[in-house]
């Protein structure tokens, strides 16, 4: 007998349902609403509990001024509407049936919590076909609710009736109407957003592959021109050099700068090639600039070309974090500001300055008058330019002029890695790709939500005038529970 129990019990068939599978589907229902209340956002719970709050101030406070018939019945009426507003949003179908009782009720200012359920769920109802016959569930299920009731009063059954039919169609079906084209708009706005993205993010690459092709069209042109002229001064240096020590023993070191320099310049040409054809200005990674071995090494050569005296003054903390843009920035400055001193004035003592602090790095090349007067090279200022340029798009700041007593000074002030932007301005167009397209010349991004207004405005307006007999015949029905 044992046996066959056993073979039943696992035999498949309808599983019979007691109390304790529905406190089991109850404690299940709270886990995930308590699951749910945890996930949201507080700002939405917030805002939720304080729109139930005002359901049921809305459905309780009338109740003090106006005592209805029927006092704890409009009681638990108003709570089970603010108990459907919470609901509204997670259970959408709940909501909507849960709201039909109210309709038939004895407190009448619960009424104008209604509609807003109705169209609040119905949005999140989908297919908009579900919705309408959830709605018409709700409809049927109050006329069968009006006829119960009425079977104790046949005489007021009619107007029972009338008045229900008529609460049904402006508190349940109008809003239903809205709530499905509020709903139909969701989903296109969201294809549209995705849209919007999907086409802003092609013309970025677009950008980005037009860039790199004019990147690789100038690299080209830079190692065709300058990469041959760098040979040739290169070749030649090294002959004169060898001339140079056999003939005229004293020029030998200078030829030998003049060498070096010009394998020096070469690299660097090099180096810029690979950058504008590989990767961004700010991962000049390979070649340490910028760091006291190499600020060191360009003053030694700015006293190996015949100038007069360097002084180099380092003062950067270990514990400041330079990058690789900053370090870069330091190297050019420098530079240039010792290659302006050969060239305007040649002889003069020059002070190299490099301090660091915590929020920044401080950079000033100071030169005196010349010793012996002579005539400057001239220029087109164009590297201090440049200069003025790189730095600022590292958010520092630059500047260079005349001293009082007659010398010149090449300041900059550089942000360190911790204060320095993650991206650089916009008007940089070969150090950042993904914002070029916001340059002059280009149209910056549309939101999403423009490209929606006309639609937004459509269904908005239309669900405005849907609901807008639902408005006026609340309001009527309110006044006239107030002045009755």
């Amino acid at each position: 007998m044992s046996q066959v129990t056993e073979e039943e019990r696992q035999l498949p068939g309808p599983r019979r349902r007691g109390p304790s599978d529905a406190a089991r589907r109850l404690r299940r229902e709270a886990a995930e609403i308590r699951a749910a209340v945890r996930a949201a956002p507080r700002r939405t719970v917030v805002a939720e509990s304080l729109v139930c709050a005002l359901a049921a101030a809305f459905g309780l406070i009338p109740l003090l001024l106006i005592p209805p018939d029927r006092p704890v019945l409009a009681v638990l009426e108003a709570l089970w509407a603010a108990l459907l507003v919470a609901a509204r949003r997670g259970r959408p179908v709940a909501a909507v049936l849960g709201a039909f009782p109210l309709l038939a009720g004895a407190n009448v200012w619960v009424l104008a919590v209604v509609p807003l359920i109705v169209l609040s769920a119905t949005r999140r109802i989908a297919p908009p076909r579900r919705a309408w016959r959830i709605v018409g569930l709700a409809c049927a299920a109050l006329g069968g609710l009006t006829v119960a009731v009425g079977l104790f009063r046949w005489e007021t059954l009619p107007m029972m009736l009338a008045e229900n039919a008529v609460s049904a169609v402006l508190l349940l079906l109008l809003p239903t109407l809205a709530g499905t084209m509020l709903g139909r708009r969701r989903p296109l706005v969201d294809l549209l957003r995705e849209r919007n993205a999907y086409l802003e993010q092609t013309r970025t690459l677009t950008a980005a592959a037009a860039r790199m092709e004019e990147r690789t069209r100038i690299a080209r042109e830079m190692h065709d021109l300058l990469g041959h002229r760098l040979s040739l001064i290169s070749v030649h240096a090294g002959a004169l050099e060898l001339a140079a020590a056999r003939q005229a023993p004293p020029l030998a070191g200078q030829v030998e700068l003049l060498r070096t320099t010009a394998g020096t310049a070469m690299e660097e040409l090099r180096e810029i090639l690979g950058v504008l054809r590989h990767a961004d200005l700010s991962d000049e990674t390979g070649v340490d600039r910028g760091t006291y071995e190499d600020i060191t090494a360009l003053v030694t050569q700015s006293r190996q070309t015949g100038g007069g005296p360097v002084e180099l003054v380092w003062s950067v903390p270990d514990t400041v974090e330079v990058g690789a843009r900053v370090r870069q920035a330091i190297h050019r400055v420098v530079r240039e500001g010792l290659t302006n001193v050969l060239k305007h004035a040649s002889g003069a003592p020059v002070l190299v300055e490099v301090k660091g602090t915590d929020a920044g790095i401080e950079v000033h090349v100071t030169n005196g008058v010349p010793r012996v007067p002579g005539d400057s090279q001239g220029g087109t200022s164009s590297g201090l330019a440049g200069l003025q340029e790189r730095i600022s798009l590292l958010g520092g700041t630059f500047g260079a002029g005349a001293l009082p007593d007659g010398g010149f000074r090449v300041t900059a002030w550089l942000p360190s890695q911790s204060s320095l932007p993650s991206q650089p301005p916009q008007s940089s167009l070969l150090s950042q790709p993904s914002h070029a397209t916001n340059g002059p010349g280009s149209n910056s991004p549309l939101s999403a939500q423009t490209l929606t207004w006309p639609r937004v405005l459509g269904a908005g307006c239309t669900a405005v005038l849907v609901v807008l007999p639902t408005a006026g015949f609340l309001i009527v029905l309110l006044v006239m529970a107030a002045l009755g």
